[in-house]
């Protein structure tokens, strides 16, 4: 059966506060742990206009303290920013508090704009070039307690020490950050809702190529994409629009706007560009009433050789965002109990 995840972004709708928009992440959470979702992760967005999640490794432990089963994870914390002594640190504190719950997930984009970048990286040296795969091998000899004897801080302990390590993934939209986790044997989430493009050849790749490394000793892989699931064909259209209207923006360099309202996808004067780009960036998305969700997704987790989805929604309101979820929990996974 199909296994279906979440990827929140804590999206801040019209009207709501960012305040409101934590207090729905944990609203949500609890329900997909009740629901029987698999897996929770939180995403690391910085000076976004309308995401409120910008810190997966402070929101984890709140979701986590909130629900019993479900594992909780980043989707992803962004390694070249930080140390990766820090980010092991950080992730044995949660594997101690919550152990066998919390994914590692871990992404090298940048999050935002240049600006949030260096500010990020604000009194680390200049950024040295491509050395994510030394970062990712010291982050697991940090975990591990395996780092190479001439390491520079082999004798160096990263705290607390606990007996289990969380589950590693890398996230990615791309070959890139496959073919590493299959370098290094980490899990890989390719991130459909980002690129609708290319990602089952990216997957298989993985799978042919993967190798136990520091990161894992065997293949995982889950794929994200948008869902907005309602009752019926039309309404799950309606609420999509100020999606299409959103990605439409940022292609424009419009990124720092607020998520659009239904009235002003309603009212965007739409040239035939315009609409030609949503119906591709359309390929990221699954759109619909229960019975064309239900086949587009056990169609899409085919075409990918996979058994575990992650859905992100974003609509206009927590009240339809929440009932999509629900409408999925219905389709996919036990009958929710409220």
């Amino acid at each position: 059966m199909l296994k279906l995840g979440i990827l929140d972004q804590s999206p801040i709708a019209a009207g709501e506060t960012p305040v409101e928009a934590m207090r729905n992440t944990i609203e949500l959470a609890k329900a997909a742990d009740r629901w029987g979702y698999s897996r929770y992760w939180v995403s690391e967005h910085h000076d976004t206009a309308g995401l409120a999640g910008s810190s997966p490794e402070v929101l984890i432990p709140a979701i986590a303290a909130q629900t019993a089963r479900i594992r909780v994870g980043s989707g992803g914390v962004l390694l070249p920013h930080y140390s990766p002594y820090k980010v092991a640190e950080n992730f044995r504190v949660l594997e101690a508090l919550y152990p066998g719950r919390i994914d590692l997930g871990i992404g090298r984009a940048p999050g935002g704009m240049p600006a949030a970048s260096r500010a990020l990286r604000y009194g680390r040296l200049p950024d040295p070039g491509d050395n994510f795969p030394e970062v990712l091998r010291d982050l697991a000899g940090f975990l591990r307690d395996d780092l190479p004897g001439d390491h520079p801080f082999a004798a160096l302990a990263a705290t607390p020490q606990v007996a289990t390590v969380p589950d590693i993934w890398l996230l990615g939209s791309s070959d890139y950050s496959g073919f590493r986790a299959s370098e290094l044997g980490a899990g890989f989430s390719f991130a459909h809702f980002i690129n609708g493009d290319g990602g089952q050849e990216v997957v298989r790749r993985y799978r042919k190529e993967f190798r136990p490394g520091p990161l894992g000793g065997r293949p995982r892989v889950n794929v994200c994409v948008i869902v907005i699931c309602a009752d019926s064909d039309e309404e799950a259209e309606r609420l999509a629009k100020p999606l299409d209207l959103r990605y439409l923006l940022f292609e424009k360099g419009e990124a720092r706007r607020p998520v659009p309202t239904l009235e002003e996808a309603d009212r965007y004067p739409y040239s035939e560009t315009d609409r030609l780009r949503i119906q591709r960036n359309r390929r990221r998305m699954i759109v619909g009433g229960p019975e064309r969700v239900k086949r587009g997704l056990e169609t899409f987790a085919e075409s990918y050789g996979t058994d575990e989805v992650l859905v992100m929604t974003m609509t206009p309101d927590f009240a339809s965002r929440l009932a999509s979820y629900r409408k999925l929990a219905e389709l996919f996974l036990r009958q929710p109990a409220g």
